[in-house]
């Protein structure tokens, strides 16, 4: 008798719930996860070959060069309100529309040094760009208005976790924590009272060098790391003189894709170069912040247009007004 055939054992796959993903999503300040690009595509489309050699491969539209703007006219451009919608989330705009200008943004208004320390701890958590610009304007406008180390703690856990569950952002409990410690870390160690917003006790206890005011709030405040600790630098910088120039890696790169320079010393010396011909009298201060403050604005849009993948889009709008 010939042999039985032993029949072909399948595996059996084991189905994939949602609990099984991975639900932390990438940093605040980390842009989209794109395509590799290495892998050939599998469209066989009009590829020339022996049998059909009139037919010469398409070229993508994507591959063709883009317009470079003068880079003095691109620094007006991302000084200007003109480029606000390139480097902030959708939603961001769709609430300046319906709540109207008034409303206070991390992208376009100016923040005491207080807000910028909280915005800091809220950017650093492993949110979105659009989480975490939406956190910020949920707990610095109407009814919330969270602007002091007062307003955080007469408002408590409960009165905080309302604000961050409106925002409708993640690791909520988390973040009401360490709000409340923030403030308190504020009165007890950082500042002067429940209503100091200026935090210069920081600079002046640290004899105003930033290495030793960096250490002194990574020491004080819980969830203020590295992340959290560059992104109040890049910002306070057009405050505390110490830090400038600064320009941590991920903005640097945002620089770097719209043709400008790639090193923090180099871009401040484009400014400084070409101050006179950059519109600046929005620009609040002597003309030595307004440089600090003209520096950070244009990091800060560099960044944020980055991280909405919008480079190519506001190199094409700058480009225009170059001729």
């Amino acid at each position: 008798m010939p042999p039985k055939k032993s029949k072909p054992t399948t595996q059996k796959v084991p189905s994939v719930t949602p609990a099984d993903v991975s639900k932390e999503p990438a940093p605040a300040e980390s842009p989209p996860e794109t395509k590799d690009s290495s892998v050939p595509s599998k469209r066989k489309g009009n590829a020339k070959t022996k049998d059909n050699p009139s037919k010469a491969p398409r070229r993508s539209a994507r591959g063709a060069p883009q317009p470079q703007p003068d880079p003095v006219k691109l620094l007006q451009y991302l000084l200007s309100p003109a480029s606000l919608d390139a480097c902030r989330p959708k939603d961001e705009t769709e609430d300046l529309k319906t709540r109207g200008g008034h409303l206070r943004t991390y992208s376009a208004s100016t923040f005491t040094p207080f807000e910028e320390l909280v915005c800091a701890v809220i950017l650093s958590r492993p949110i979105s760009h659009a989480l975490g610009l939406r956190s910020i304007r949920t707990l610095f406008n109407e009814p919330y208005e969270f602007t002091t180390p007062k307003k955080i703690r007469s408002a408590g856990f409960d009165g905080v976790i309302k604000a961050v569950n409106e925002a409708r952002t993640q690791h909520r409990q988390k973040t009401a924590e360490e709000l409340i410690l923030l403030a308190d870390a504020v009165v007890e160690h950082l500042g002067d009272g429940e209503d100091d917003v200026h935090l210069e006790r920081v600079r002046k206890e640290c004899g105003f060098e930033w290495e030793k005011e960096r250490e002194m709030l990574k020491s004080h405040v819980k969830g203020l790391g590295k992340t959290g600790l560059d992104i109040f630098a890049r910002r306070i910088q057009a405050q505390w003189p110490n830090p400038y120039p600064f320009a941590d890696q991920k903005t640097l790169s945002g620089l770097q894709k719209l043709g400008l320079p790639a090193s923090a010393e180099d871009f401040r010396k484009l400014i400084e170069d070409h101050w006179t011909e950059l519109d600046v009298k929005d620009l609040e201060g002597d003309e030595d912040e307004q440089k600090r403050r003209a520096f950070v604005r244009i990091l800060e849009r560099a960044v944020g247009v980055d991280l909405e993948g919008n480079a190519d889009t506001v190199r094409a709008e700058a480009a225009p007004n170059s001729e």
